[in-house]
């Protein structure tokens, strides 16, 4: 499904300011020279689109000299091949596909990492007592081929000593995986548990074994770019990426439902359940420090920590084994003053 957000329109300066431009301050100049910024997210409305609508709906996008364009995705390997080709100028998703992509040629860098931990795991029934992967020994256990936890799975069961030949996998499409589970068809569902959790509650209580527990801790969500746009437009990523992780930031301080809202109103027709996507921000705030350390968007991401990242997708041959860093991201460009302003619910004065 495609669709987009059209920006309400910047008011009018009135003629005695017109008059006075040394009363005209850093956000009214950035409205006058606005910049078109195209945004392919990863998925259907959900949790982790709060910050996109919520700066949209605040205005703090056009503060800071940009009109964006948001359109929903269905996948984050879809929205990495897509932005990949040029189509849009930034992608927001899991940056396990984009540094895929970039292994394969795709001349595609990540501008800034939202989400220090990949948001993979495995949901099982909380009456089945486990405690560990070796205790879903026998169970059956839907996945999805093709998806992101499909060539990590032998690795994950090898942490609890075991294989596949012990417990039964069922083959299900994606779209399919909730609906599954919920009606106890399977015992556990391999999938995001920042997505499918809330849709579980009060349905099945359910345990989580997170991916990143078990020696898969690569990174997790972020933006990205070509190599082309990064280099030709990184003022206007800063710009955009300074936002967002602000947004991120006032969303956790306690704005959940401002969130929510935001998310509603930017896709009236989605039907959208408003305890669901609570609980997937909710969810999300798990996901976000580095691995055995804290932080918050934007996360001061080195060299060493995509490094690691490319360790983990080397070992299981996502990427090359000669990977190098440097090819996968940018180092960061970001303003600190703009994201403490979004962070504080402020509009943005200053910018790049």
């Amino acid at each position: 499904m495609r669709s987009c957000i059209s920006r309400r329109s910047v008011l009018a300066m009135s003629s005695g300011l017109i008059a006075l431009p040394a009363l005209i301050s850093s956000r009214q100049s950035f409205a006058s020279t606005n910049e078109a910024v195209s945004i392919r997210l990863d998925f259907s409305p959900w949790g982790i689109h709060a910050p996109f609508h919520l700066a949209q709906a605040k205005g703090w996008f056009k503060d800071v000299g940009i009109d964006a364009t948001f359109d929903d995705g269905n996948g984050s390997v879809a929205t990495v091949q897509i932005v990949g080709n040029g189509q849009y100028d930034i992608g927001h998703a899991s940056l396990g596909p984009m540094a895929i992509a970039r292994g394969k040629g795709v001349p595609l860098r990540s501008f800034v990492t939202l989400f220090g931990q990949n948001d993979i795991g495995l949901m099982v029934d909380k009456s089945l007592n486990v405690k560990n992967i070796a205790d879903i020994k026998g169970k059956t256990i839907a996945y999805t081929p093709g998806s992101l936890e499909s060539p990590f799975l032998d690795k994950f069961l090898a942490a609890g000593g075991i294989t596949r030949a012990d417990l039964s996998l069922q083959s299900v499409d994606a779209s399919a995986k909730v609906g599954v589970y919920v009606n106890r068809r399977v015992d556990g569902v391999f999938s995001s548990p920042t997505f499918t959790m809330a849709h579980f509650v009060g349905h099945r209580a359910t345990t989580v074994l997170r991916f990143a527990d078990h020696g898969l801790d690569f990174l997790g969500y972020g933006l990205f770019s070509t190599n082309d746009t990064i280099a030709k437009r990184q003022k206007v990523l800063g710009r955009f990426a300074d936002v967002v992780a602000g947004a991120w930031n006032y969303i956790f301080a306690g704005h959940e439902d401002e969130g929510v809202r935001a998310i509603i109103a930017a896709r009236p027709q989605a039907r959208l359940q408003p305890d669901v996507l609570r609980g997937q921000i909710e969810e999300l705030r798990k996901y976000v420090a580095l691995p055995n350390g804290q932080g918050s968007p934007a996360l001061k991401v080195t060299a060493a920590n995509w490094q690691a990242t490319l360790k983990i997708l080397g070992d299981v041959q996502l990427v090359p084994a000669n990977a190098v860093a440097d090819d996968y991201f940018a180092p960061s460009f970001l303003d600190a003053n703009v994201i403490a302003q979004v962070s504080n619910g402020e509009r943005p004065s200053a910018g790049k």
